[in-house]
Order: structure tokens, then sequence, then C-alpha cells
């Protein structure tokens, strides 16, 4: 299991002070569409040089025609940065186009296919999918495994069923983390570090637990800590 910290935070100088302050960590660094809309890449080179060892995960969340998605993968690649996602919902022959595109690339980043998004709950999950949660997941799961991708991103509730119809091997990045049980704010299905171990999450991704404490450093430190126990 490895950490990533949410650089969520409303300005470009917010997030470089969150980030300083966990330069002794070799961590995963999320950058969201806020960030990189408002920051762009030179925000990502700015990142790295607060410690290169710093693992940056682009979260954009790809979603267009096949060629468009294979052509922003291919810049995104261009970019230096460690994964980025996509929505699985874009379907198998986006798939294997952005992972086509991107097969002359040593190394290349990791790819991730978005499943449901941590905000849905089951209501308005189906009025947009006509089917449950956990049956769609694992449905986007196996496509985006059959399809070359190396994980997904989906709830901490999905996890142990994704990798068992996939492979243990199969990544799961899984957003809403609330280490200690803090509070959910506007996302449904949150989860702690304990449950998220218990089901097999590679990649518990830590916002508002981390950046909203009074001290961003010691919190990660904690996480840090337990993580090593499991």
């Amino acid at each position: 299991m490895e950490v990533c910290v949410a650089l969520d935070l409303p300005s470009r100088e917010e997030n470089l002070v969150l980030a300083r302050s966990l330069k002794a960590y070799d961590i995963w660094i999320k950058i969201g569409f806020r960030a990189y809309i408002r920051d762009g890449k030179d925000f990502i080179q700015a990142i790295k040089e607060i410690n290169p060892h710093f693992k940056i995960f682009l979260d954009l969340k790809l979603y267009d025609i096949p060629n468009t998605m294979a052509d922003a993968s291919e810049e995104i690649a261009k970019l230096g940065v460690d994964m980025f996602n996509i929505h699985a919902s874009a379907g198998s022959v986006a798939m294997k186009t952005v992972m086509d595109r991107l097969s002359t690339y040593e190394p290349r980043p990791l790819v991730l296919a978005v499943t449901a998004l941590t905000s849905f709950d089951e209501e308005h999950f189906q009025e947009v999918y006509e089917k449950n949660i956990d049956t769609k997941a694992e449905q986007f799961a196996k496509m985006s495994y059959d399809n070359g991708l190396d994980g997904v991103v989906c709830s901490t509730f999905e996890s142990r069923a994704i990798k068992e119809a996939t492979s243990e091997t199969f990544l799961t990045l899984c957003p809403a983390i609330r280490p200690f049980g803090e509070a959910s704010g506007d996302q449904k299905r949150v989860a702690t570090l304990a449950l998220a171990h218990q089901e097999g999450v590679d990649y518990p991704v830590i916002g508002r637990p981390i950046y909203q404490d009074k001290n961003p450093q010691q919190k990660v430190e904690e996480i840090l800590k337990v993580i090593a126990t499991f």
C-alpha cells in the first residue's frame, strides 16, 4: 500500500506549501483538474523539484473519442508523470487505442480507469448507468484488465471483488479514504485505512484529512506508521 496525497487546495502556493511540508516522504502526489487547469505543466515540475522522488498521479479522467484520448495520453506521457487515469465509460476501443499509443514509451506511466466515482450513491449511479455499483464496477474492471490497463479507480468497497475478478496484481486506487474515521464531506463511499488494507487497496488517496489538519506533516507520518504495520 502506497499513500497518495491529494493537492486539492484553492491556490498554487497553498499546494506548494503542503508539498514542501511533506518533502521528507517519498509518497504519491495527486494533481487534479483544478490545479492542472490553473497551474499547468510547470506545476508538475515544481512538485518534482521539491522532492524528485515524489511520484505524480495526474487525475484528469480522460473521456472522449478513442483517438483524442490517445493523443492526450501521449502528451501526458511526455510530461513525465507516473500515473494518470481515463474513464472506463469511454469503452474498450478507447482503452485499447490509448494503450497501443503508449506502447512505445519506456517507462510509460501507469494507466487506470475510473469505474464509479466515490461521490455516487446507489440511487444516483443507477440513474446514469442502470446497474448497481458493484456490478458495473466489476464489469468496467474486467474490460480495463482485458485491454491492458494497469488498474482502476474505485471505492474501497469494490476493491476486493475487482481483484478476484481480474488479478491480485491489478491495481486499485481508492479515493475517499478517511484514515481514522474523519468526516466524509461530499463523498458517499468512504473507508478507513484499516478497511482499505483489508480490501486489498494499493493506493489510498487522502486529501482533506491531511490538508485540513493543523499539522499535515504529522498526519502523514501517522498514516505511514499505520501502513507500515500492515
